[in-house]
């Protein structure tokens, strides 16, 4: 039986490097990898890419670590939640791609497939496709987009077993899978790490093939970005 697990998120991140590339899963705050994100904030990596669909918010998430100037370039898609992105965007100290963000996802998913490129009709005709080849088909014109080059993924899940089978849960399905096995190296963080064989085969959203370490995560705040409640009365 092969097992991925490490003992914690010191011996999950060995490796990681300053000028790195990483993916990191997730929708806005809902299945960060929270782990994954403090150890690289402990670890002090500089130059980093982090290629996410979200910056997170100003004290949480990728907001710690444009808060230490770690992050050399952002690609994401939506980043409206964080001030201090704005102003290192802003002022020039932040590089920035914005993408598409089915384009984002679908690059993660291209890079995990083994596929170098695609085309997609998204962003034929903006600043989105200046510099890249463009082709007709049937008539509608596409972009060539080619997929995301990453050393590490770090994604987060629900439950995951020792053989690096995964199963997320809710939204956090949404960023996390695609990027699995999309980078030299997929780090997984679970809420409940079992033994392997005790998952459902029908319910294992990602095999363990796509996954080079898994560990118990720790601690997840699991926090809302705006939390909108109805008032007493």
């Amino acid at each position: 039986m092969i097992k991925k697990t490490v003992s914690d998120v010191d011996k999950a991140l060995e490796g990681v490097a300053d000028g790195m590339t990483f993916m990191l899963g997730g929708f806005g705050l809902c299945g960060i990898p929270e782990n994954a994100i403090a150890q690289l904030v402990k670890l002090e990596i500089m130059d980093i890419t982090c290629i996410s669909n979200n910056a997170g918010v100003d004290d949480f998430g990728l907001g710690l670590l444009l808060q230490n100037h770690q992050i050399k370039k952002m690609i994401s898609s939506y980043v409206g939640e964080n001030d201090e992105f704005e102003r290192q965007m802003l002022s020039g100290e932040l590089e920035v791609e914005l993408t598409p963000q089915g384009t984002l996802a679908e690059k993660c998913r291209a890079a995990q497939a083994g596929f170098p490129a695609f085309y997609t009709p998204a962003g034929y005709g903006t600043e989105v496709a200046e510099g890249k080849e463009t082709r007709e088909f049937d008539g509608k014109m596409y972009v060539l987009e080619p997929a995301y080059q990453a050393d590490f993924s770090f994604v987060k899940a629900w439950k995951g077993d020792e053989a690096g089978n995964l199963i997320f849960k809710g939204t956090a399905r949404n960023f996390n899978p695609c990027m699995c096995g999309a980078a030299k190296i997929t780090v997984a963080e679970v809420e409940e790490l079992v033994p392997a064989g005790s998952l459902d085969p029908n319910a294992i959203h990602i095999p363990g093939i796509f996954v080079q370490r898994i560990f118990q995560g720790e601690k997840y705040e699991k926090r809302i970005e705006q939390r909108t409640v109805r008032q007493k009365g």
